[in-house]
C-alpha cells in the first residue's frame, strides 16, 4: 500500500476516536514542549542569583515580539496546511504541494521582513510594550540575539504544520522534541556555566530552533513525506496566496493579538500596580500558555480529519470529529482549570521563589484564570471553522475575544469599577472569556447545522479552494 493510500485508508475509514487520539497525543507532547523554549528560559532567567526577578520582568516585555513572530509563522502553515489537506481529500496532490511550496516562499518572505523590522525599531518597541529603565538591558540583550534566528522559527513552525496534515504526527512532535532537548541541555551552560545570563538564553533557544527547521527541511524533501517541498512549487501565484493568508488570519489573529493583549496588560500593570504585577504577568502568561497547548493538541490532531474528509465529501465522519474534538477539548480545559485553581503556588514557585513575586502572582491568578475552563469550546468550535476552510468565520471569532472584548475591557474597567485597579485590570480576562465562548459555541452549532447542505453545495471542481470568505 502506498504512502497516499495509506493515508486515504485512515483518514477516510478509520475509526475516528483512535485516528484522533494518534494524531492529538503526538501534537499535545508536541504543544507542550515547544512551550519549554521560552518557559524553561524564564525559569533559569528568573532564578539568576540577585537579579532573577528582575530579567525574569525584562525577557517577559519580549513576549509581543516572540509572539508576533510565531503569530506569521501561523500565518502561513495554518493558512496552507488545511488547504493542503482538503486537496489531498479531493486526491489532487499536485494541487497541495503547489500550497505547501508557496507557504515557503512566504515563511521566507515573512522571516528576511521581521527580522529587519524589528532589529531597526526594538528599543522604541520594548518602550512600548512595558520595559522600564530597570528592566530594559534585559529584554534588549534578550531580544537581539532572538531575533536574528526569527528564519528558523518561521520554518520549524510554520512548515511543521504541513508534516501534521499528513497524519505524520510523530515526526511532528520530534521536530519540537529536538529543539527542546536541546535548548535545555544548552540554557544552564550558556546562561551559568559561561555567565552569558539572558543573552545565554537567547542563543540556546536560537540554536534550537535552526536543528528543527533543519529537521523539518529534510522529512519534507525526504522519501516519507507524501508532500513534498518542490523548487517549481515556490514560484508563487497569486490564486494560492490569495487563499492561504485569508485562511491563516484566524490563527494569526489568534496569537498576534496575544502580543497587543501583553502590551496592554503590561502598561495597565505597570501603572496601577508597578513592577511586581508585569512580573506576575510574565508567570501568568508562560502557566497560560501551557495549559493552551493540550487544547491546541486536540485541534490540530482534529484539522486534518476534518479537512481531508471535507474534500472527499464525507459529512458523517466531519460531523463526528468536530464532535470528538469539542468534547475533548472541554474535558481537557476543566481539568486544567481545576488543577491551577487548586495548587496555584506549586505552579507559580517553579519560575521564582520570591515572596512578593509568589503572593502578587497567586492573587492574579484567581481572577485572571477564573473562567478558563470554558475557553475549550472556544478553541476547538474556532479551529473547525479554519479546517473547513471558513475563513470569514474564523476570523470574526478570533477578533472577538481579544481585540472587540478583551483590550477594551482592561482598558475600561479600571475607570469604571470601584476597588483595586489592579484587579480591575484582571477581571478583564475572565469577562471576555465567557462572552467570547458562548458567542463561538452558539454559532458553531448554528453551522454545524447547515454543513450538510453547504457540503452538497460546494461545487467539486479539481482546482476549486475553499472560499475565503466563508459560507
Amino acid at each position: 500500500m502506498s504512502k497516499q493510500e495509506n493515508m486515504d485508508e485512515q483518514f477516510a475509514k478509520g475509526s475516528i476516536g483512535k485516528l484522533l487520539f494518534k494524531l492529538a497525543f503526538p501534537a499535545i507532547v508536541a504543544q507542550l514542549i515547544n512551550a519549554l523554549y521560552n518557559i524553561v528560559d524564564r525559569m533559569y532567567i528568573g532564578n539568576m542569583p540577585g537579579v532573577g526577578d528582575v530579567a525574569l520582568t525584562g525577557v517577559g516585555v519580549t513576549f509581543p515580539i516572540i509572539i508576533l513572530i510565531s503569530a506569521f509563522a501561523a500565518l502561513v502553515g495554518m493558512g496552507g496546511a488545511p488547504l493542503a489537506a482538503i486537496r489531498l481529500g479531493e486526491g489532487n496532490r499536485e494541487k497541495a504541494e503547489e500550497i505547501m511550496g508557496n507557504s515557503v516562499t512566504l515563511l521566507l518572505g515573512f522571516a528576511v521582513v521581521l527580522t529587519v523590522g524589528f532589529t531597526l525599531v526594538k528599543e522604541p518597541l520594548l518602550y512600548l510594550f512595558g520595559a522600564s529603565s530597570e528592566t530594559f538591558s534585559y529584554a534588549n540583550d534578550y531580544i537581539t540575539l532572538y531575533v536574528f534566528g526569527t528564519v528558523f522559527v518561521m520554518l520549524s513552525l510554520g512548515l511543521n504544520a504541513f508534516i501534521n496534515t499528513q497524519g505524520f504526527a510523530k515526526t511532528g512532535m520530534l521536530t519540537v522534541l529536538i529543539g527542546a532537548v536541546i535548548n535545555i541541555a544548552l540554557d544552564p551552560i550558556l546562561i551559568y556555566g559561561l555567565g552569558l545570563g539572558v543573552r545565554g538564553a537567547a542563543i540556546a533557544t536560537v540554536f534550537s530552533q535552526m536543528v528543527s527547521a533543519l529537521w523539518v527541511f529534510l522529512f519534507l524533501t525526504g522519501k516519507r513525506t507524501i508532500l513534498k517541498i518542490r523548487l517549481p512549487h515556490m514560484r508563487l501565484r497569486l490564486s494560492n496566496v490569495a487563499h492561504i493568508l485569508p485562511l491563516g488570519l484566524s490563527p494569526f489573529i489568534m496569537q498576534s493579538t496575544e502580543s497587543l493583549v501583553q502590551i496592554t496588560f503590561n502598561k495597565s500593570l505597570l501603572l496601577y500596580g508597578g513592577n511586581v504585577f508585569v512580573g506576575a504577568m510574565t508567570i501568568l502568561g508562560s502557566i497560560m500558555q501551557v495549559f493552551q497547548m493540550p487544547i491546541i493538541g486536540l485541534t490540530q490532531g482534529a484539522q486534518p480529519i476534518i479537512g481531508y474528509n471535507y474534500g472527499a465529501g464525507n459529512y458523517a465522519r466531519v460531523k463526528k470529529t468536530m464532535r470528538y474534538s469539542v468534547l475533548s477539548c472541554a474535558m481537557v480545559s476543566v481539568a486544567c482549570w481545576a488543577f491551577l485553581m487548586l495548587a496555584p503556588e506549586l505552579v507559580i514557585g517553579l519560575f521564582n521563589d520570591k515572596p512578593e513575586l509568589v503572593q502578587a502572582t497567586v492573587h492574579a491568578m484567581r481572577i485572571y484564570m477564573s473562567m478558563l475552563f470554558i475557553l475549550g469550546l472556544q478553541f476547538s468550535c474556532q479551529n473547525a471553522f479554519v479546517a473547513l476552510g471558513h475563513a470569514k468565520i474564523s476570523i470574526f471569532l478570533a477578533l472577538l475575544r481579544k481585540i472587540i472584548l478583551l483590550i477594551p475591557l482592561v482598558l475600561v474597567l479600571p475607570l469604571l469599577l470601584p476597588g483595586s485597579k489592579v484587579d480591575s485590570v484582571l477581571i478583564a480576562e475572565p469577562v471576555a472569556d465567557t462572552i467570547a465562548s458562548l458567542t463561538t459555541f452558539f454559532v458553531f452549532i448554528v453551522k454545524v447545522r447547515r454543513l450538510k447542505y453547504d457540503m452538497e453545495m460546494r461545487p467539486a471542481v479539481e482546482n476549486a479552494v475553499p472560499d475565503a470568505k466563508g459560507v
